[in-house]
């Protein structure tokens, strides 16, 4: 088998590229060798290699970038989507894709479900919504997993800019009122190799969009303050303690993209199907950070 991955530098494209190593051929092209925003490229691509199952962890992330280059955001959250969805269901292969908490509006406190009212605040949430869309309507046989607050042990994200600004700072701000569950890209990569399995197998694990995410919920300020404590505990070099980590409203911190105040996502569907029980955000964050410290110097 021939898996073709986009994005596999990436922090889940990495850690994909671990999980599904056992199932075949990796196929995971740098952008030096294929540029994902050029379609006639990844056609061509594609004509080539023949895939026999596509995981497409290639996203446009820059959340307030996005708010400027709309197009370019739309070229990867959208049309490469619809470009690997069409060719899918064209060669009769599944397709992996992956989304996100922000294309729901993010009022309230009840946990989000699949089939919930969808209602994106920004250009990257619209884009991300306009790639499920085009997934679901291409009739080919997929999974869409919408996860939130990805980070890990390697990429650029919120857990190591916290361990960074812990060992230079003395206070920090931290919004407060965005309340969410991390997602490391392991958990991501493991649960989406046991999916493929299934549907490989034919173990009866149906089509469909699926919440992947830890159980728990957070806030960014608790987050930060977490990743402290467990810092310090490890022997890290934190300068910060948790008591000078202030809480403050979004409102106080404006961005050119709009975050969503509710991103926690109800994982019931997910849970059900493969028969697991997903673990919570604090054990997740303790393994990744042990990952990190563990790996240090060589991401």
């Amino acid at each position: 088998m021939k898996i073709f991955i986009t994005g596999g530098n990436g922090q889940v494209g990495f850690e994909l590229q671990r999980s599904l190593s056992s199932y075949g051929t990796i196929v995971a092209p740098s952008r030096s060798v294929l540029d994902l925003m050029d379609l006639e490229a990844v056609e061509q691509f594609l004509s080539v290699e023949q895939p026999d199952l596509i995981v497409n962890a290639a996203a446009w992330t820059a959340v307030d970038l996005a708010e400027k280059e709309h197009e370019s955001a739309y070229r990867l959250n959208a049309e490469l989507p619809k470009l690997l969805a069409d060719y899918a269901a064209l060669k009769s292969i599944w397709l992996v894709h992956y989304s996100s908490d922000y294309v729901y509006p993010g009022n309230g406190v009840a946990m989000w479900r699949e089939g919930d009212m969808t209602a994106p605040l920004s250009i990257y949430g619209k884009s991300k919504l306009a790639g499920d869309k085009a997934v679901v309507a291409s009739g080919a046989q997929f999974l869409i997993f919408r996860t939130s607050w990805v980070y890990g042990a390697r990429g650029n994200n919120f857990m190591k800019t916290m361990l960074r600004l812990g060992a230079q700072r003395d206070s920090l701000s931290v919004v407060s009122d965005q309340v969410g569950a991390p997602t490391p890209a392991r958990l991501i990569s493991q649960v989406s190799a046991m999916s493929i399995d299934r549907v490989l197998s034919g173990g009866g694990f149906e089509k469909g969009i699926y919440h992947l995410a830890p159980t728990g919920s957070t806030n960014w300020c608790d987050f930060s303050k977490e990743i402290f404590q467990l810092a310090e505990q490890a022997g890290m070099p934190i300068k910060i303690s948790q008591a000078s980590v202030s809480a403050i409203k979004t409102e106080e911190y404006p961005t050119p993209a709009a975050r969503p105040l509710n991103s926690r996502l109800n994982v019931e569907k997910l849970e059900k199907a493969l028969s697991i029980t997903l673990p919570s955000w604090k054990d997740q964050l303790k393994l990744t950070l042990s990952e990190y410290l563990s790996t240090r110097g060589t991401n």
